[in-house]
């Protein structure tokens, strides 16, 4: 308790810091291109097209989903994948991405993965946006039920700043928890519901697991939003679930820094 209220003061002392910091960390990632920030959102707006063609165009089309276009059922998910992809990769890495804040600066570790955290939400956050009025597009206007999508976006961007500093700490102290993260984020994909219905799945066990992955959990929250028009208390098993595993990594995360912030400037 006493590591994670020191976590807490270090967020509040250097709250301007953080923006700061997660400005620069998008400059950084993408200077010396022309476009700038801006391919943040190309990439994954490029995916989105292939799967829309694919999907919509292609030879084999998607089932319509509840009367709504694959397509836009599987957007529902994949967007904010982007963010949860890029958080578990640069979370793992943020650390060491930035040893020098650790080695030359006197500056808090813990807020490291934050502001890491917060650059790659922002960019999804545009592609959110580019989301909503592809559905807009479709005929898909609005509902009362977009007023949740802030919820969904905070519960995901809190368990994601957890893990990244879980990840990063440990990844500081060894590559291979780094090199191992990487080979185990596209497993989690496909293990995640995104390209399918996971509460759909035959095997009762294998859906019971599936209802414990975050990732699974933040996309069906978007769907219920967007597609289903559910309310998050609807589904309240899916809520204690992602409460419990949120729990969890937030203990996991104080743990890994009590344990090891000693230890990191001499690693790196």
């Amino acid at each position: 308790m006493r590591t994670f209220i020191e976590i807490l003061k270090d967020h509040v002392t250097y709250g301007r810091q953080l923006i700061k910091l997660a400005k620069a960390d998008i400059i950084k990632t993408y200077r010396g291109a022309a476009l700038g920030w801006a391919w943040a959102v190309i990439r994954p707006a490029v995916t989105i097209f292939v799967f829309w063609f694919a999907f919509s165009i292609g030879i084999k089309k998607g089932a319509p989903v509840d009367g709504h276009p694959y397509f836009l059922w599987l957007i529902a998910g994949f967007t904010p994948w982007f963010y949860m992809r890029d958080t578990l990769n640069g979370g793992a890495a943020s650390i060491r991405r930035y040893k020098y804040l650790v080695k030359r600066i006197k500056y808090p570790v813990d807020t490291i993965p934050t502001f890491v955290s917060m650059s790659n939400l922002v960019t999804n956050l545009a592609l959110q946006c580019i989301m909503i009025a592809i559905y807009i597009g479709f005929g898909d206007y609005p509902t009362i039920y977009y007023l949740q999508l802030p919820f969904y976006i905070l519960i995901m961007f809190i368990f994601f700043t957890a893990w990244s500093l879980f990840a990063g700490v440990l990844s500081a102290m060894s590559k291979d928890f780094l090199n191992l993260v990487k080979a185990f984020v596209p497993a989690l994909f496909w293990l995640s519901g995104i390209l399918y219905d996971a509460t759909k799945i035959d095997y009762v066990w294998i859906k019971n697991i599936l209802m414990f992955n975050p990732v699974t959990l933040i996309a069906n929250g978007y769907r219920n939003t967007l597609i289903y028009h559910r309310w998050f208390w609807e589904t309240p098993t899916e809520l204690r679930n992602f409460v419990i595993v949120t729990v969890i990594m937030i203990i996991l995360a104080c743990w890994a820094y009590k344990k090891l912030r000693k230890e990191i400037p001499d690693v790196i």
